[in-house]
């Protein structure tokens, strides 16, 4: 590598905190598997879909809802925060086909009155395979994606 081009990266990795450059080529290396996985729009993806609102803007909040009704069975939860007494703070965890996933956020995005929308794709499903063989870690999947012998502490 250049000399240039690895001093630029040593300071990029120094202010984000890595200890190492091991460390963010590891981080690097995921997240370019995740968002190979997700180039397929069936892929299972986890995301955030962000919104700040009016919430006095008519219709504004009905729409928004019978948005998110049509698409139950992709949201996991939501947040709902005054950030003052007119906007509103909405976020949604949201988890399915990556193609269903981003129409949902797109859709919402959309939707006249909202005055700022993000969609950030967190994670996807990703199961690594050695050559000629089955799943690289032991053990399954849950509900959620983790492995079921994986343990919150």
């Amino acid at each position: 590598m250049e000399d240039d081009l690895l001093d630029e990266f040593d300071r990029l990795i120094a202010r984000k905190g890595y200890e190492t450059r091991s460390e963010a080529l590891r981080d690097m290396a995921r997240t370019a598997l995740a968002e190979e996985v997700l180039a397929d729009e069936a892929a299972e993806a986890v995301a955030t879909v962000s919104l700040v609102y009016n919430h006095h803007v008519p219709n504004l909040t009905s729409k928004l809802t019978e948005v998110q009704h049509r698409a139950l069975d992709l949201i996991a939860s939501t947040l709902h925060v005054h950030l003052d007494e007119h906007q509103c703070l909405e976020v949604l965890v949201v988890r399915g086909p990556f193609g269903r996933v981003r129409e949902l956020a797109d859709s919402l995005i959309s939707v006249k009155g909202v005055k700022y929308g993000k969609f950030v794709t967190t994670t996807g499903t990703l199961q690594r395979k050695k050559r000629g063989e089955g799943a690289r870690r032991s053990g399954s999947l849950d509900k959620h994606g983790v492995l079921a012998d994986h343990k919150h502490h």
